[in-house]
């Protein structure tokens, strides 16, 4: 534990340099999170392939959006262990995070024709961001003791949202009003706002690679050692959480609910677009709603987690993503209404977010913490799949079932994970990780 990484009071933890350093990275990826993926690489793909039949320029979409998540979920453990032999976890961040950033910069050269290069770039792009949260994630051990893990998880998450919303609206009124800014038409302003990501991206990383200390191991082996290393080290890790009921139990338990979270954020404004009809600029404004709801929220929900355990925090966060999916299926109809489950989904996505993160770190052996984050990007990662393609099946499967009466299969998501969380031990995880 680097010296940054006492116990100090809560006012001056968020300004402790390392701690605020590692923070600022989810400020700087955020940006690709707002601007790229949840906001204007969908639209823009959608120009480009105008020509395309739209079952396939869905299926193409998908598959990358696939394609890319199960790369990283599939690498995911392996480049924990290795990172974990050789101590090379800001490394493997700045080499995942430069792949995404230069692959943002790209976007602004695609133009109508090549959608498959954009689709290219969109699905490495992907790559580099999920790659590189892995090792961002497993730093947190870094920065912060067990007392303070769910206020600087927390605070991760607030910063992402606050930067990745600041820039998205700013991209937003460049794409809208390209005339403030000098751009000759929307188009020049959108190539401008995937340049913005970029520098916002790469500005942004350098506190973390400057400020953070990141402990060595006890031997430094070479790129071949480390591999070999990493390898045995991931085998061993299979056995281990066979062994570690509470951290497995916890494994399938956020599985299912994050698998929810992830298709409400990914499906949110194509499901009010296409199946609900409401106005595209209605469903923009929810998303920077969203951001800016979630900012004070995850901080609050970092305190909450101080007081009564991050599991119950956990719990009340799935407690109203349920409500939020019956709302959605019964009486969602207007702009308004999605402004209003914009705001409740803002109050508890970074919580939810923010506090499995720190539950699990409680679970997980300190001297394998980028390995065991590994498997959980990876949980993540895979989760990912089932909620869109339990949406797919139920009007298919089940009769008389509509598009619309597909997200209750997301409800069911969340009283899986909400069970299995309830059964979760936390002393018996805190035990066995120490052991």
């Amino acid at each position: 534990m680097q010296s940054g990484a006492r116990i100090i009071p809560i006012k001056n933890l968020l300004l402790n340099r390392p701690v605020l350093s590692w923070a600022l990275y989810d400020w700087a990826n955020s940006a690709f999170a707002t601007t790229v993926m949840a906001g204007f690489f969908p639209v823009y793909y959608s120009v480009l392939t105008a020509d395309m039949d739209t079952r396939d320029s869905q299926f193409w979409f998908n598959m990358a959006l696939a394609a890319s998540s199960i790369l990283v979920a599939v690498a995911a453990p392996v480049l924990g262990a290795i990172a974990d032999c050789g101590g090379g976890r800001k490394r493997f961040l700045a080499a995942f995070a430069m792949a995404g950033i230069l692959m943002s910069a790209a976007l602004a050269w695609v133009h109508a024709g090549i959608w498959w290069v954009g689709l290219l770039l969109y699905g490495l792009g992907t790559v580099g961001f999920s790659g590189a949260n892995i090792f961002y994630d497993s730093m947190i051990v870094e920065v912060s003791k067990p007392d303070d893990i769910d206020v600087v998880s927390a605070y991760g998450y607030a910063l992402g949202y606050i930067g990745g919303g600041l820039l998205f609206a700013l991209n937003v009124l460049m794409v809208t009003q390209p005339g403030l800014f000098g751009f000759a038409d929307a188009g020049f302003a959108l190539s401008a706002s995937f340049i913005s990501v970029a520098l916002w991206w790469a500005g942004f990383t350098l506190p973390l690679l400057l400020f953070v200390r990141e402990t060595a191991p006890a031997a430094h082996p070479g790129a071949a050692a480390a591999i070999r290393d990493g390898l045995i080290q991931l085998r061993d890790t299979f056995g281990e959480l066979r062994r570690m009921r509470t951290l497995f139990v916890f494994l399938v338990a956020y599985w299912f609910y994050i698998d929810g979270v992830g298709t409400i954020i990914k499906m949110a404004v194509f499901f009010g677009d296409r199946i609900l009809g409401l106005p595209r600029d209605s469903l923009i404004t929810a998303l920077l709603l969203t951001q800016f709801v979630a900012f004070p929220a995850a901080l609050a929900f970092g305190w909450l987690g101080k007081k009564i355990g991050p599991r119950g925090g956990i719990l009340i966060g799935l407690a109203v993503y349920a409500g939020v999916v019956v709302y959605a299926w019964r009486w969602l109809d207007s702009g308004a209404d999605f402004y209003l489950l914009a705001t409740a989904i803002g109050l508890v996505q970074g919580g939810v977010q923010s506090l499995s993160r720190s539950l699990y770190a409680r679970f997980v052996p300190r001297s394998k913490s980028a390995e065991f984050f590994g498997f959980f990007n990876m949980v993540g990662k895979f989760a990912a799949i089932l909620g869109p393609l339990l949406m797919a099946l139920t009007p298919i499967l089940i009769y008389g079932a509509d598009e619309r009466d597909s997200i209750l299969a997301l409800l069911l998501l969340f009283l899986i994970g909400g069970w299995l969380l309830w059964k979760v031990n936390v002393a018996d995880g805190v035990r066995a990780a120490r052991e």
